[in-house]
């Protein structure tokens, strides 16, 4: 008797994605393998182990021929052979559909599913799966984190609990005469804020975008957004957000966060001209990526006060440098590149996605 073929899979070129290839595909390349084992190896130490577990959960799948397309005209050409495709940006219509005669499902590397003809792929009986990406939701969970640790002046005060060292950090501390006063901020930490009540401008209303709106409500806070096109107003309801044009955005919010993929069309999008536009004093928080804010208006803004913070993930380059100027300022806060860590966020990831389809194409 003869194997039965292997499932063919099509899948949107992506650093994550390709996770799929290494468990599905016995032709993945060694050289892959071991340069994820690598990246992997700060939170899983036995990758490969890790790969065998979820090969056997989807035995169904494998082996398969996984095959990684980075253009239109690539995914055009794989999917008169698929079984199933997984993408992120690329679309799926009547005329992808068409094109795709054994398609049995689709599976979106994501939650929002703008780019796929739901009604299509309904009336074809193609299932559309979705994936809530544990990675948008740490990175939501760090742009809080780094909006609180600005508000609060946590990385300014974090350890620094005697009178030398509040001294050493720029604080006059003294207590405070409690025979009539309490004793809280005998620090004398001034310039400390909360996040309830504060405006929240949102650039960049999608996966991350969302997830972050759903956490600053629950703070209390108020949201606007802006980005290319704006929301149908009953789909922005549940995210408790607002539109507002860019340059409106940003002379009404205290607090901007940027949350757009990095392209050219997005490049130095906060320039000199949109920090003359912000609230005097907001503070600004980018996890998207760095080139987003260009560095040079950046250092003007701080150094003239008219920005009141910055935090960033991830670097403008990689390794950074300890001479780094935006370093100089109190009010500024980066890290090397964690937002979206651990790795377990892409690892379950990809696990779900592929026990979702291994369900989907039994």
């Amino acid at each position: 008797m003869s194997a039965a073929p292997r499932p063919a899979i099509v899948v949107e070129d992506d650093w994550f994605l390709r996770i799929i290839g290494i468990v599905l595909d016995p032709a993945t390349s060694r050289e892959r393998i071991d340069a994820f084992a690598d990246f992997f190896s700060c939170d899983l130490p036995d990758f490969r182990g890790w790969v065998q577990d979820v090969r056997a959960k989807v035995s169904c799948l494998y082996p398969a021929n996984v095959q990684l397309v980075d253009s239109e005209a690539a995914y055009r050409d794989a999917l008169p052979q698929a079984d199933a495709v997984v993408i992120e940006s690329l679309r799926v219509g009547s005329a992808e559909l068409a094109a795709a005669p054994r398609l049995r499902a689709v599976q979106k590397f994501g939650a929002i599913t703008r780019n796929i003809d739901l009604a299509a792929c309904g009336a074809r009986g193609i299932p559309v799966l979705t994936l809530r990406r544990r990675a948008n939701i740490a990175c939501a969970e760090h742009a809080m984190a780094l909006m609180l640790a600005l508000a609060r002046k946590l990385t300014r005060v974090a350890g620094r609990v005697s009178i030398d060292q509040l001294r050493g950090a720029g604080f006059a501390p003294k207590l405070y005469d409690r025979r009539h006063t309490a004793g809280s901020n005998w620090a004398r930490v001034g310039g400390l804020d909360i996040l309830s009540g504060a405006t929240l401008g949102i650039i960049g209303l999608g996966e991350i975008g969302r997830e972050l709106a759903t956490r600053a409500a629950a703070f209390g806070m108020r949201i606007v957004y802006h980005q290319r096109q704006a929301l149908p107003a009953e789909e922005v309801t549940r995210w408790h957000a607002e539109y507002r044009p860019f340059e409106a955005l940003l002379a009404e919010c205290d607090w901007v966060s940027i949350n757009v993929p990095g392209n050219p069309s997005t490049r130095h999008i906060f320039d000199r001209t949109a920090f003359a536009h912000m609230k005097p004093g907001a503070r600004l928080v980018n996890v998207a990526r760095a080139d987003v804010v260009e560095r040079e208006a950046l250092i003007d803004a701080l150094a003239s006060g008219r920005l009141g913070g910055f935090a960033l993930d991830p670097l403008y380059e990689a390794p950074g440098r300890g001479d780094d100027p935006l370093l100089a300022f109190e009010n500024v806060i980066i890290t090397p590149h964690l937002a979206a860590q651990p790795r377990f966020n892409a690892l379950n990831d990809m696990r779900d996605l592929l026990t979702n389809l291994e369900d989907n194409l039994k």
